[in-house]
């Protein structure tokens, strides 16, 4: 007897990524503006330790700390690992080891790349000093990698500096970037199906039978596991809504201008609102209550986008808790 084929196992890469932007206080554009200048500082703890990279407030009695010194550019390794493929936007292209290195004259461990042509080349204990980058701008990448070095350590001392660099760096922006493979459930499998039969399905609590879209392959308030698939729609009700007006650097937005709204939509039958894009409106002319209908590309799996259809708004009390 011929066993049933196995059901096609669903995978897509997704990306996120936003810049983060923040400013800096006065230790911390000091210490990234000194690198700049390719000068390395801590911070003077209140035990007498000096930190580096220096922070602004003191980790065993949470005071606010600025005592800046200057400590040397050559360290040793305190431990490490071997990364044998590097990734998009890591230090070096060429496989590398991960280092902690106390730098003379600091009493904690700063972490960077150590250039290295293999793991057996890097140990414990290890002398090593910073090379620096041939451009540099005031972010801790000033650092290019560390490199092996033959000195002894002199067991330099930080000396007191004040901080003070003309053109201080104020800020920073630091891009922030996940890649991951996303792998459906059997649920969300069915869902995406349905949609490619442009059908939107759900699935029903067996205990307090409301139809959640889309749907999780068990119910979020009580707990159990939900199999009963739900037709809704396709019309649905916007329950909230935001203008945006900011454009997404995402190759699926490029033609989307901006503003546009994106809005919570309870479709009919349903009990949870999904999120979509409301056009064939003035943007300022969205509303909660607005009814609409979904739009769907040539060859979409998904509706582009949701329109009004015409029909009179529905009375508050018909989606209030979907708000």
């Amino acid at each position: 007897m011929a066993s049933a084929p196995s059901p096609e196992v669903l995978r897509a890469p997704l990306v996120v990524e936003f810049p983060f932007t923040r400013s800096l206080g006065p230790v911390q554009s000091a210490f990234l503006t000194g690198l700049r200048e390719r000068t390395v500082l801590g911070v003077k703890a209140g035990d007498g330790r000096t930190l580096v990279p220096p922070v602004e407030y003191d980790p065993v009695t949470a005071e606010e700390i600025r005592d800046l010194v200057e400590v040397s550019s050559t360290g040793t390794v305190t431990t490490w690992a071997w990364n044998h493929e590097p990734r998009r936007g890591q230090p070096l292209e060429t496989p590398f080891a991960w280092v902690l290195v106390k730098l003379d004259g600091a009493d904690t461990g700063l972490l960077h790349a150590l250039d290295a042509p293999g793991p057996d080349a890097v140990t414990t204990g290890m002398r090593v000093r910073i090379r620096w980058a041939a451009e540099r701008s005031g972010a801790i990448t000033d650092i290019a990698c560390f490199e092996a070095y033959e000195g002894e350590s002199g067991g330099a001392e930080s000396a007191p500096h004040d901080g003070v660099f003309g053109d201080p760096v104020t800020g920073i922006v630091a891009p922030a970037r996940l890649d991951y493979t996303y792998s459906p459930g059997r649920a969300q499998s069915d869902y995406l199906g349905a949609l490619a039969d442009r059908k939107v399905v759900g699935e029903r609590c067996p205990s307090c039978h409301k139809v959640y879209v889309p749907p999780r392959g068990a119910c979020p308030t009580c707990g159990v596991a939900t199999t009963e698939a739900v037709e809704v729609g396709p019309r649905g009700t916007v329950t909230t809504y935001c203008i945006v007006n900011i454009k997404a650097k995402n190759a699926m937005n490029d033609a989307i201008e901006v503003p546009y709204v994106y809005a919570h939509i309870a479709l009919d039958g349903a009990d949870l609102a999904l999120h979509a894009r409301i056009a064939g409106i003035p943007y300022d002319q969205v509303r909660m209550g607005l009814r609409v209908e979904p739009v769907w590309s040539d060859g979409g799996r998904f509706p582009d986008h949701y329109r009004p259809t015409g029909e009179p708004d529905a009375d508050y009390d018909t989606y209030k808790e979907l708000v």
